[in-house]
């Protein structure tokens, strides 16, 4: 095949380069985003959830570098003056935030990464890495959310009468997202999920680092 001289010479096939999905989950409290999460990264391989830092007190069972990074208040901010954060934000009156290393770390094991976070911790994500897709995760209806709610040990009226009205401003930033998931039966809500993940990589974007060598051996005889 000859090459048209008028045309600028363009590689055929990009270098073999890989950098994983990055994937923003956001929900209400309560619509069972940290439930599927966690079977999906048990279902799929090379995916993990990305462990945020927060100020907020252990709850109990909960464990340091597993659940999350748990630090001070003053730590925090020496972190963000720092610009260690990919992303941080303030929610129910505790400060959250996702470093840049822990993403890092986790596409240099070949990993893809899960981010959850809230709608604000996602813009900032979304102007750093355009490349960010997201999801959603909607409750059934507002009176499940609230037995849901409810049902969380220790949960007083009063807080769960905040957490409703912080749903309701959560939800209002559904149609920022890529992706939206009812989550009235679990594992219709997972499968959806994991359907999400396997489609992005599939993509032209995704594939072609993992298939340079292939799609040469393949088209190369033209």
């Amino acid at each position: 095949m000859n090459a048209d001289p008028g045309l600028p010479q363009q590689p055929l096939f990009p270098p073999p380069t890989r950098r994983g999905l990055l994937l923003v989950v956001s929900a209400p409290s309560g619509a069972g985003k940290t439930s599927l999460v966690t079977a999906l990264t048990a279902q799929l391989p090379d995916i993990r959830c990305s462990i945020s830092h927060t100020t907020r007190t252990r709850r109990p069972g909960e464990v340091d570098g597993v659940h999350y990074h748990f630090i001070d208040s003053a730590r925090f901010e020496q972190m963000v003056t720092a610009g260690a954060f990919l992303e941080h934000a303030t929610v129910f009156d505790h400060h959250y935030g996702t470093t840049r290393a822990e993403v890092e770390a986790h596409w240099a094991a070949g990993r893809d990464v899960i981010l959850e976070i809230d709608w604000q911790g996602a813009r900032q994500v979304r102007a750093s890495h355009p490349s960010t897709r997201s999801l959603f995760i909607l409750p059934p209806s507002l009176t499940e959310l609230q037995s849901r709610l409810s049902r969380r040990p220790g949960s007083s009226d009063r807080e769960v009468a905040r957490r409703m009205r912080d749903a309701v401003a959560e939800m209002q930033h559904h149609a920022e997202y890529d992706f939206i998931l009812v989550n009235d039966d679990f594992q219709t809500a997972l499968e959806g999920f994991a359907a999400i993940v396997r489609a992005e990589r599939l993509t032209v974007e995704r594939q072609l680092p993992r298939l340079s060598a292939h799609l040469a051996d393949l088209l190369g005889a033209g």
